[in-house]
């Protein structure tokens, strides 16, 4: 079957369903592995085939709980591009429930203080602050940010919800700070956060940059955007945030995505513990 048709057939129906860019790639990189491996016209792939793709996929390929996950909502999605019925047997693992891994206050600190540069500062700043994700950090141009009032726009976020995520006169500061550099750069687009080449920032761009800073800090954990995220999120709880607020802040469409942030951190427990132990 021609493979390649499929798919740009299946991208252009993933635009219309309003896919984010990196979905969109994704699922078809899923989708390619699923038809080249059954080889076979998806009206013809039946039961057995499908089992015997969630084993490949899990002992051959090594798919971890969450790529397996990704797969079967891949193949729900192709199913419904299809107009067919899904199949029983696309039931995705249940995925492991890890604590997220995020900076203590003092690392986070020293992180901001480690950015040799203040663009790579201001963006430090606005994953510590806003709890932005990277795909939305990219994305925002300079009239995003809105100084007056503390306030950034996030258009088209996760789910295609825009939002507006607040910054403290720290953060601000920092972005005003580079921004001031940013509107000397003469480029043929108006976003935020450029790279050396004027051009947009790509999210494995930033990635690399966080990674680069926290090495440099001397902090011991792996640092990435995503850490940041669970930082600013797991600080505001602490802070006695309410877990509705963060919800919306992070544009979680699910109140139990944000449920992942109600652990209690070491410090609290071991406070709480002091407390609460046992008096023999």
């Amino acid at each position: 079957m021609n493979n390649q048709g499929e798919l740009r057939s299946f991208e252009r129906f993933m635009i219309t369903e309003r896919k984010s860019f990196y979905t969109i790639k994704e699922y078809k990189f899923l989708i390619s592995g699923f038809l080249s491996y059954c080889n076979k016209d998806i009206s013809s792939i039946n039961f057995e085939d499908i089992e015997n793709y969630k084993n490949f996929i899990v002992t051959e390929k090594q798919y971890s709980k969450a790529s397996q996950y990704l797969a079967m909502k891949a193949l729900k999605l192709y199913y419904k591009f299809k107009n067919m019925d899904i199949p029983p047997n696309l039931v995705p693992p249940r995925r492991s429930q890890k604590m997220p891994v995020y900076l203590n206050q003092k690392d986070a600190g020293t992180l901001i203080n480690g950015c040799d540069n203040t663009r790579d500062k201001a963006v430090i700043s606005v994953f510590l602050y806003t709890g932005l994700r990277v795909s939305e950090l990219v994305n925002l141009e300079i009239g995003d940010v809105d100084f007056e009032e503390n306030i950034i726009y996030v258009h088209a976020g996760k789910g295609d919800k825009d939002r507006i995520v607040v910054m403290p006169d720290v953060c601000r500061d920092c972005v005003k700070v580079y921004m001031k550099e940013r509107i000397k750069i003469r480029s043929n687009n108006n976003y935020l956060f450029i790279s050396n080449k004027k051009t947009r920032f790509n999210t494995s761009t930033v990635e690399r940059m966080v990674k680069r800073v926290g090495e440099r800090s001397g902090i011991a954990k792996k640092v990435t955007p995503h850490v940041l995220r669970h930082t600013f999120a797991t600080s505001v709880l602490r802070n006695g945030g309410d877990i509705r607020f963060i919800q919306q802040i992070l544009g979680h469409s699910s109140l139990a995505t944000t449920q992942i942030y109600t652990h209690i951190d070491d410090s609290t427990l071991k406070e709480m513990y002091s407390m609460h132990m046992p008096k023999y």
